[in-house]
């Protein structure tokens, strides 16, 4: 892991230099992904099911998973894995619950009525990744706020294997309630979702994290369907003083790590004391890490260890990086809240470890990520619903307004708009 002091600015540069060589090596992905789905587009079953066994080296009959397959895995998991994601259910739905918005109106004005209506979004997608690891809990992520939203079909996607689909994937799948599920990933999942194709109905909205292929997809088919956001790799950034412990942060970086070789995991901190003693322990756990060689990777390419002047740098340095989670182990942790401006997630104190927000304490795990949270949110029940505007003026109303409209019309040179509000009191 490197140490490097470094100004606000340069952690700019940094972050520029490393965006940079995403982008480059992104461009191959682009044109590759481009094509696959223009060919799903216009072949639809056919070439998911050659891409299926090109890249999933699995040949599907069906792609649909049917109830029976979905029962049987629910009754395969232990019980402890049962128990465990009814509890997660509960803290993500009591969370989300308070998310959500109503319709409102207001007839302040004599003859004037204003109003916004909620609507959930008709049909979701979700994607739940199956590739290096399998996540059943970005099931419960993605689907409990669709459900609160109201949305009344929601099509889980998944990656297929030689064995059939994860049984604790499915398991989650009738925790959260999902009976629409199919065995297809990749691009291939994504272009069946937004154009549809012979077995698979299109849907409105794509949601749920996945690799660069995933994300690559997403980003070429929105326009033509809605997505929650263009994730990236996962990312944690750690602000730490210098009583805080280096064991947990440590283990807390590498829980990002081991996500994938191109995670990012960054310390920031005031002492040089702390992060050589982090440094030196990211390098004792690693050792006996299963996922060794991807977390290894990660922290030789992104892992950093930021020195800073004060506290105060640290957190301008957060908002800079605008992380997809957010460590704060200092001491009263809380009292620095309000200088946190930008980040999906945020993690308060010494025993608010990353994780929680992963599994069970009930804030979304789908998070923006590669400093897009300057102007995303992590995945939330709004994300699920449509929101229209209503308007309602009597005669006597629009003529107590007209001449502002019709000023503000022939100002703009539109005419015809002015024209729409003359002609219903012509006769006068």
């Amino acid at each position: 892991m490197k140490i490097e002091k470094m100004t606000v600015d340069a952690v700019r540069n940094l972050l520029s230099e490393w965006d940079q060589g995403e982008a480059t090596s992104h461009q191959a992905i682009e044109t590759q992904v481009s094509e696959m789905l223009q060919k799903i587009k216009i072949e639809g079953d056919t070439a998911i099911r050659s891409y299926t066994e090109t890249y999933d080296h699995v040949t599907l009959a069906d792609f649909r998973v049917s109830e029976a397959e979905i029962d049987a895995a629910y009754q395969s998991v232990e019980p402890a894995f049962i128990q465990a994601m009814t509890h997660a259910k509960r803290n993500i739905t009591s969370y989300h619950e308070q998310q959500k918005r109503h319709n409102y109106m207001d007839a302040n004005e004599p003859g004037i009525i204003r109003g916004q209506l909620i609507r959930p979004i008709a049909a979701v997608g979700v994607y739940v990744p199956g590739g290096t690891a399998a996540y059943p809990s970005s099931v419960l992520m993605n689907v409990l706020p669709a459900k609160i939203a109201g949305v009344p079909r929601i099509t889980m996607v998944t990656p297929p294997s030689e064995t059939g689909v994860n049984p604790y994937i499915l398991a989650a799948a009738k925790i959260a309630g999902v009976t629409e599920v199919y065995q297809v990933g990749g691009v291939q999942a994504i272009a069946a979702l937004a154009y549809g194709t012979e077995s698979i109905t299109a849907v409105d909205k794509i949601v749920g994290p996945g690799n660069v292929y995933v994300a690559t997809a997403k980003k070429q088919v929105f326009g033509q369907v809605g997505i929650d956001m263009i994730a990236g790799p996962s990312e944690v950034v750690v602000v730490a003083d210098a009583f805080a412990n280096p064991r947990f942060i440590a283990a807390d970086l590498l829980s990002q790590a081991e996500h994938d070789q191109r995670s990012r995991a960054i310390l920031v901190t005031p002492s040089l004391q702390q992060a050589t003693a982090v440094a030196a322990e990211v390098e004792k756990q690693l050792r006996d890490l299963p996922r060794e060689a991807i977390a290894r990777e990660a922290i030789a390419t992104y892992g950093t260890a930021i020195v800073v002047n004060s506290l105060a740098e640290a957190f301008e340095v957060v908002n800079v990086i605008a992380p997809e989670h957010l460590e704060v182990q200092v001491t009263d942790a809380m009292s620095h809240l309000a200088a946190i401006h930008n980040a999906g997630s945020i993690f308060l104190g010494a025993y608010a470890s990353e994780p929680l927000g992963d599994y069970l304490a009930g804030p979304n795990h789908v998070l923006p990520t590669s400093g897009t949270a300057r102007f995303f949110s992590g995945l939330n029940v709004d994300d699920f619903c449509k929101k229209s505007s209503f308007i309602s003026y009597t005669k006597d109303a629009l003529k107590r307004d007209m001449d502002d409209v019709i000023y503000l019309a022939e100002k703009e040179g539109l005419d015809a708009h002015a024209r729409a509000i003359k002609i219903r009191f012509e006769e006068e």
